[in-house]
């Protein structure tokens, strides 16, 4: 019996130093690149994709543990995007970060995202207090049972 525990201790262990997987969806590829390495280096395999409809396509490949989308982008927009993802049961709970411009005052954050940041603030540090709600949202859905 402990032979058991030890190897499903070994599993849980292995599971949970996997790394989850983001999706960083900007036109920009600045902004792109630059949430990439900031997600690598917090321990994220990173996806990117430079709009919706190309994001899309990645998710039919790959399960993304969270997204990173900008609003504004051609061919299909971040709206666009967020709707079809919470369109589909698999897609609709994947926590969503909107990053947006304030400045330019046209981009109106989408209230179906888990948490907004700006890119003419210091977006590392919004990131920092992005993942952090993100990450306490999920702990309390899976001790709640969701």
């Amino acid at each position: 019996m402990s032979l058991l525990l030890s190897d499903r201790e070994a599993l849980e262990r292995a599971c949970s130093s996997m790394s989850k997987v983001a999706l960083v969806v900007d036109d920009s590829m600045l902004i792109r690149y630059s949430v990439c390495r900031y997600l690598e280096s917090r321990g994220y395999s990173v996806e990117s994709a430079s709009n919706g409809s190309e994001a899309l396509e990645v998710m039919a490949r790959n399960k993304a543990d969270l997204i990173v989308t900008d609003m504004r982008m051609p061919k299909m927009s971040g709206d666009e995007f967020i709707s079809a993802l919470k369109s589909k049961e698999e897609t609709a709970r994947v926590p969503i970060i909107v990053v947006t411009s304030k400045a330019n005052g046209s981009c109106m954050p989408d209230e179906r995202a888990d948490f907004v940041i700006y890119k003419d603030i210091d977006v590392e540090t919004q990131l920092d207090a992005a993942l952090e709600a993100v990450t306490e949202d999920e702990s309390r859905g899976q001790a709640a049972g969701k």
